[in-house]
């Protein structure tokens, strides 16, 4: 690795190989490298790119990074021990594992008796010498091994004699690194932090009683680093534990994505580590990388981030109840735990029936609107946002919304136009589905009428493409506008079809995003409403930038 920083913990990655065992998840090629390109940048020391041999996918992506290596990352091989009753020599999937060419490999075997009677249908004995072979064949070939104890931990409650032995036979076959898995995430944290102290307890002992030769020189013990699974909501408790009680790596997957119920998440076991308990894993600079890294994590594998995520999830530092408001105004440490900035996240003011006056005078202010909390607007403001979420409304997905809302009261709401009325037809046909719809608007722009029609898939995309024609031709920006997502909730089910129905429109113009929030018992209406916002607001973005490129020039 080319980088002068050195880590007290040592981080390993497995999203492109554990992770991409979630159910729901899956990459390209292209995918795996962006993903790993973007870890090397967050300054992971170790990734984990896949089974070489597996499939061709993995085969491509090894050889992909032996042309274009990464710039401080070690990419390692994932494989198991050889098969029971051959040699490692001769087995052809070792010899995939050669050609991927990296420097390290971690090769897993069994620690847990059940596993090896039952699993692998074979003696402990033979498992021994299946680790052993394995280890020393390929260290034989120049490659640097860390040995993934798979089942340790229940290994270990079942037959600790037998489990601490497969660690006995890594350690003389060569490997460096011992990391002891929670494969199927049931262990609690007392229990992981007893037995990683027993473990590292039992090999000082075992490495102080071997004889030295003239080739051992400083005699190490090897390192013991930790693999969590989220099964029991411990996989992050379960891994501080470990390192508490002196594992020096740490395994686990960006956004904690893997198998059943997914892995150690590495976005809060970072900052936990880095920031809770003073281990240094990545620099400061780098840690506020975190967020953008899971949000592009999240992007390419085609999965909604969560946004109640700790540390990198939108709502992580966001306030709605109006005390917390006024109270993190004053000082942020009052709500906050860390700086949301040393994560590369930002404190959000969030808008409902909840807020309290501090909520508004904030969020105004984020958006560059000051009020006076002395002055009656502010106050209208605050009943009408809580008159309108009793009505279905909510403004805390929908800010672009709210803005409008606060330009109406402050009598500075700009009409960039006005919707006279809206038709819409959907072609409905016996025996057969079809989603062709036709709308019609009229709108009227500095006292023009406009008639427009257009044609959709679906009402609402018809209505939003009848919207646009009539507008581009004074407003030529609206081309660069997208909508992006479209959300429907039905508020009072209980209703049937007069159930009241809240839209919530998404827009975005290649470089911001805004929502916009409709509510009626018609659907169509409720649409027609955020999409017309959503285009009100864009338009207002625009102005409010050509305004600041005047006073500029």
């Amino acid at each position: 690795m080319t980088t002068n920083f050195s880590p007290q913990l040592w981080l390993y990655d497995t999203t492109l190989r554990d992770g991409t065992q979630r159910e729901g998840l899956s990459v390209s090629i292209e995918d795996k490298l962006r993903i790993a390109k973007r870890l090397d940048q967050l300054g992971i020391p170790f990734i984990e790119g896949g089974w070489p041999g597996a499939n061709p996918k993995d085969v491509q992506f090894f050889w992909q990074l032996q042309e274009n290596p990464l710039k401080q990352a070690e990419i390692v091989a994932f494989c198991s021990t050889r098969r029971p009753n051959t040699t490692a020599a001769t087995e052809p999937m070792l010899q995939d594992i050669l050609a991927a060419g990296t420097r390290w490999v971690t090769i897993f075997g069994k620690s847990w008796d059940l596993h090896v009677t039952t699993g692998l249908k074979t003696t402990l004995e033979e498992n021994l010498a299946m680790i052993s072979d394995t280890i020393e064949y390929l260290r034989s070939q120049g490659r640097r091994i860390i040995y993934d104890a798979e089942h340790w931990f229940d290994g270990y409650k079942h037959n600790r004699d037998y489990a601490l032995q497969t660690l006995e036979a890594a350690i003389a076959s060569g490997a460096e690194w011992l990391v002891l898995c929670d494969t199927n995430g049931g262990t609690l944290p007392h229990e992981i932090s007893q037995i990683v102290q027993d473990v590292n307890g039992h090999l000082s002992f075992v490495i102080c009683q071997e004889p030295m030769t003239k080739d051992d020189g400083q005699r190490t013990i090897p390192k013991i680093g930790i693999h969590t699974h989220n099964d029991s909501e411990m996989a992050v408790a379960n891994a501080m534990a470990a390192v508490m009680a002196g594992a020096k790596m740490v395994q686990g997957t960006i956004n904690g994505y893997g198998e059943r119920c997914g892995n150690a998440n590495l976005c809060s076991l970072i900052p936990n580590l880095q920031l809770k308990a003073g281990y240094s894993c990545i620099t400061e600079d780098q840690l506020t990388q975190l967020t953008e890294a899971s949000r592009f994590v999240s992007e390419v594998v085609n999965l909604a981030p969560d946004e109640h995520a700790p540390f990198v999830g939108r709502s992580a530092f966001a306030h709605k109840g109006g005390i917390h408001v006024s109270a993190v105004e004053r000082n942020p440490l009052t709500y906050e735990h860390i700086q949301p900035e040393q994560v590369g996240n930002s404190r959000r003011i969030v808008i409902s029936e909840q807020s309290g006056l501090s909520n508004v005078l904030a969020k105004a202010r984020s958006f560059g609107i000051e009020l006076d909390q002395q002055k009656a607007e502010a106050r209208e403001i605050l009943q009408r946002l809580k008159d309108l979420e009793s009505e279905g409304f909510q403004f805390e997905a929908a800010e672009a919304s709210f803005v409008l809302l606060m330009h109406e009261a402050l009598g500075g709401r700009q009409k960039f136009f006005e919707v006279k009325g809206f038709q819409v037809h959907c072609d409905l046909i016996e025996g057969k589905e079809t989603s062709n719809a036709l709308a019609t608007v009229k709108v009227a722009v500095d006292g023009k009428n406009i008639l427009e029609a257009a044609e959709g898939n679906g009402p609402v995309a018809a209505l939003d493409a009848a919207l646009r024609k009539a507008l581009v031709n004074f407003y030529p920006q609206i081309a660069t506008f997208d909508l992006t997502d479209y959300k429907v909730r039905i508020l009072n089910g209980h209703t049937g079809t007069a159930a009241k129905t809240r839209v919530l429109v998404e827009s975005g113009n290649g470089r911001q995003r805004w929502t916009t929030v409709g509510v009626s018992t018609n659907i169509l209406a409720a649409s027609y409403q955020a999409v017309v916002e959503g285009l009100e607001y864009g338009l207002l973005l625009q102005s409010q930038a050509e305004a600041v490129l005047k006073t500029s020039s």
